[in-house]
């Protein structure tokens, strides 16, 4: 299963961002790694340096490595709208980014290791896909034999109310992928824009 499985600080470090859930040692050390921190590094990047910075960024937050990471991009090259735009829409829709944006796992690294364990179904189907790209109505949840499992439940922390594109059954412990999100609605601090301009070389 093909995964960055490298040191999640220093990643952290190097884009001065939190995107790996990791943000407690950039207070007590934000200089980006390497043997001189940030002293010998260049003080402005060139326009290659900035577009390929904010692949980089979006890569590691969303898990995805290069191959598949350009197959997202060629396939919102195919949809209608802005290719940036709908980047972000497919990423946001994959399997194991929905399971953390519904709060049934707290890191995607999390939610990607339930899905490949097949703890997670898909309109009542076993889903051990964490790539699967959610479509509008597609009803996520635990197996049954996982939902009575206490040590996988515990971890659920609910949805954010901030996510419009998902809506979350308290009760049935289930949820529903309502619609692809919109840019403004996405948290994540990425410059799609610069990704596009950079695979358009």
């Amino acid at each position: 299963m093909a995964r960055y499985t490298g040191p999640k600080t220093k990643i952290c470090r190097k884009f001065g961002e939190p995107i790996l859930g990791n943000a407690k040692y950039l207070d007590k050390n934000s200089n980006p790694p390497g043997q001189h921190g940030a002293s010998k590094k260049r003080k402005t990047l060139g326009e290659y340096a900035l577009q390929l910075k904010e692949k980089q960024k979006a890569k590691y937050t969303y898990g995805v490595l290069e191959r598949q990471f350009r197959k997202h991009f060629e396939e919102a090259s195919r949809m209608k709208g802005v290719k940036g735009e709908n980047l972000i829409k497919l990423l946001e829709a994959r399997l194991d980014n929905t399971v953390y944006r519904l709060g049934l796992a707290a890191s995607r690294p999390e939610a990607r290791q339930l899905v490949s364990h097949k703890h997670i179904t898909v309109n009542g189907e076993t889903m051990n896909i964490p790539s699967y790209i959610c479509k509008p109505g597609d009803i996520i949840g635990y197996k049954p034999k996982s939902a009575a499992n206490s040590s996988i439940t515990s971890k659920v922390r609910g949805k954010n109310a901030k996510i419009s594109w998902l809506d979350w059954n308290e009760s049935e412990k289930k949820g529903t992928f309502i619609t692809y999100p919109e840019r403004e609605a996405v948290p994540e601090n990425i410059k799609e824009q610069l990704i596009v301009e950079l695979y358009s070389k």
